[in-house]
């Protein structure tokens, strides 16, 4: 039987590896990005899993949400580095930094 712990240690190792892809990459925006869902996803692993686990939906509604962010962030930020890569020719952090004055 799978009960709620089996979820929150996949959740948590979810949630260290998007931590993990934040701290260990600040070169490549995408996969800061891609960090950034994973803890997302963490997250909504949570919240599901302990609203099925309680019976209430609240939880269930509340990870459609945060989905629902989810997918504008990812759209807001690839299109914020698609004009990026088409002035500077590049999506480095570094370059990013730059920008500042």
């Amino acid at each position: 039987m799978i009960g709620v712990e089996h979820y929150v240690v996949v959740s948590s190792i979810l949630f260290v590896l998007g931590v993990l892809g934040i701290f260990l990459n600040r070169k490549n925006v995408i996969v800061l990005l891609m960090a950034i869902e994973l803890i997302l996803l963490a997250v909504n692993i949570n919240l599901v899993a302990f609203s099925a686990f309680l019976g209430d939906l609240t939880g269930q509604i509340f990870a459609m949400f945060v989905l629902t962010v989810a997918a504008g962030e990812a759209a807001v930020g690839l299109a914020i580095l698609v004009i990026y890569f088409r002035g500077r020719g590049s999506i480095a952090v570094d370059d990013v930094n730059r920008m500042k004055g």
